[in-house]
């Protein structure tokens, strides 16, 4: 039985405001030391599947820099491994990926060329851990044409999710993407779609000019009900979509508690990444540490309290991070207080700046949408000029230097 696992990873994220502005949302750092989609990966091979398509498109740079040739995940393999897919222009009309099923259709030679019995299509950008082998099992049981991997939602969140409606085997009787009404049930779809190939390829290739099937959610798997065999298997791990800034901070803050079930530390099970080789995390005489993850190259001279530092962050004596997620490589000067707030990588923390400061929660002007909760973002690269005050909500842009705060202080929900 041959898998082949197709993930998606094309994704913009733009509800990550600028920390997607740069890189795709699968490579935004996550936990310290990984990136996103590194849990899709290890799911994978800790799964026994070696065969991985990456889809990717968007701003894929640092997701390809990222994977290279799959040699952490023991995916750079003769025969099988890991191939990075994007878009290309052919001589028909191939073109951007439109949708999660015309990613998948556009790449239908490589699945066949691998001689694949069952797809698997994932998307690279959850964080969770799954033991893929006991979805097939399920599958082959069931002889399902289709499976969709589900788990239940509180009801407030079901209008987010496609939601399920299954009869006592778990046959799929009906699909309802986006709910407005709470009365289709909590049974959500997971994006963890396991097909039979020739069922794929049928589905996919049969729509025409007028009405293409672009996406799973919306046009695969409506038409695929009542036609197919398709099957719902329910899931009860952790599993978190971290596609907002709020779900971002707040899964990040989640490691942090001794009852969070997602356990980086499970031998049986690991997360596997590109690390990148520097020394021990240092700390110095002042520092004072607790309830954080600190990686290693980190040096502490100061307080960080229930944070999150990537590799490289350097923290000067009197400065506090809590609260907060600091990326690589990233410069806290003396004195400087981050408080909820997200820093990405190589950012300059001026002396004596208050970072994420005071009770004003304006939502921000230009993205009310996405910061609403407080939580102030620092974009890559970013130099804030020392001893001013930033408030909430706000948006700092990558690449901004010293001469873009000419006022100084920044009031709560301004963007710079």
């Amino acid at each position: 039985m041959r898998v082949v696992a197709m993930i998606m990873a094309g994704g913009e994220g733009t509800r990550l405001s600028v920390l997607s502005e740069k890189r795709a949302k699968p490579s935004v750092p996550f936990a310290g030391k990984f990136r996103i989609i590194d849990f899709t990966l290890s799911n994978c091979v800790n799964s026994g599947i070696f065969d991985v398509a990456v889809l990717t498109q968007y701003r894929p740079h640092s997701l390809n820099a990222h994977i290279g040739n799959g040699k952490p995940w023991d995916l750079d393999r003769a025969n099988g491994g890991v191939q990075l897919l994007q878009p290309y222009q052919g001589r028909r009309d191939e073109s951007w990926y439109k949708g999660t099923a015309d990613a998948v259709y556009q790449n239908l030679n490589y699945i066949r060329e691998r001689r694949a019995d069952l797809v698997l299509v994932l998307s690279g950008d959850h964080i969770y851990k799954m033991n893929y082998a006991e979805m097939i099992e399920f599958h082959q049981q069931k002889r399902a044409d289709m499976t969709v991997a589900v788990m239940h939602v509180p009801l407030e969140e079901t209008d987010r999710f496609g939601i399920m409606t299954v009869d006592e085997n778990q046959r799929v009787i009906e699909f309802t993407e986006k709910p407005k009404n709470r009365d289709k049930g909590t049974l959500a779809s997971m994006g963890i779609y396991l097909f039979n190939v020739d069922t794929l390829i049928k589905r996919l290739s049969e729509n025409g000019e007028g009405s293409p099937r672009i996406d799973f959610g919306k046009h695969v798997i409506p038409a695929m009900i009542g036609r197919d065999a398709v099957y719902a298997f329910p899931f009860e791990g952790y599993w978190v979509d971290v596609g907002t800034i709020q779900s971002y901070w707040e899964t990040s803050m989640d490691l942090l508690n001794p009852d969070n079930t997602l356990n980086l530390y499970d031998t049986d099970w690991v997360i596997h990444t590109r690390s990148e080789e520097r020394p021990p995390a240092k700390m110095g005489p002042q520092a004072r540490v607790s309830r954080s993850l600190i990686c290693n190259g980190c040096i502490i001279r100061g307080t960080v309290e229930h944070s999150v530092l990537s590799p490289g962050v350097y923290v000067s004596p009197g400065a506090v991070v809590r609260d907060s997620v600091v990326m690589n490589d990233t410069w806290i000067g003396p004195g400087a207080v981050l408080d909820r707030v997200i820093v990405d990588k190589n950012v300059v923390v001026g002396a004596g700046v208050r970072l994420g400061c005071g009770d004003d929660l304006t939502p921000n002007r230009e993205q009310p949408d996405k910061l609403m909760t407080g939580i102030t973002i620092v974009g890559k690269g970013a130099h804030i000029p020392p001893n001013i005050r930033i408030g909430r909500n706000v948006i700092i842009n990558a690449d901004r230097d010293e001469e873009d705060f000419p006022t100084g202080d920044v009031k709560s929900g301004e963007t710079i």
